[in-house]
C-alpha cells in the first residue's frame, strides 16, 4: 500500500495536471476531493499523509481547509496549489500550517524540489 495522498482541487483538470506532475515511480495511493467537505472527510479517513491543496473552491476555501485541520489537530504534509500567487496569500498559508506553496499550473519541475526538501521522495 503506498503513501495516502490526497489531491484537492474543485477543477478535474487542475486535479489531473497535479496528478500526472507527480513522480512516475513514487509509491501512492492517490484519492481525489473536488471541494473542502469532501477533503476533510478523506483526510479524516486517514488519506491524505500529503495533502495538495487548492485555494479558491466554491463554499469551503483551501484556507478554510487549513483552518480546520490545525483546529483539529491533525497531521498532514499540506502543500498548496493554486493561481493566487499575492503574497499575503502565500503568508497565511504558511501560518496556516501548510508547509509549501506552488504556483498553478503544477509541473513536475515545481513539485519535485518540494517533495525531495521534506524527505517525501528521493
Amino acid at each position: 500500500m503506498g503513501l495516502p495522498v490526497l489531491v484537492v482541487d474543485d477543477s478535474t483538470l487542475a486535479r489531473r495536471l497535479l496528478i500526472n506532475a507527480l513522480p512516475e515511480a513514487w509509491d501512492v495511493e492517490i484519492t481525489q476531493a473536488a471541494n473542502g467537505q469532501d477533503a476533510l472527510a478523506a483526510y479524516r479517513a486517514g488519506q491524505a499523509s500529503i495533502m495538495f491543496l487548492d485555494l479558491t473552491m466554491p463554499g469551503m476555501t483551501g484556507f478554510d481547509v487549513l483552518e480546520t485541520v490545525r483546529a483539529e489537530g491533525l497531521d498532514s504534509f499540506v502543500i498548496v496549489v493554486s493561481a493566487d500567487i499575492q503574497p499575503e496569500a502565500k503568508a497565511r498559508v504558511k501560518a496556516l500550517g501548510a508547509v509549501a506553496f506552488i504556483d498553478k499550473p503544477v509541473t513536475n519541475a515545481k513539485l519535485m524540489p518540494v517533495l525531495k526538501e521534506y524527505g517525501l521522495y528521493e
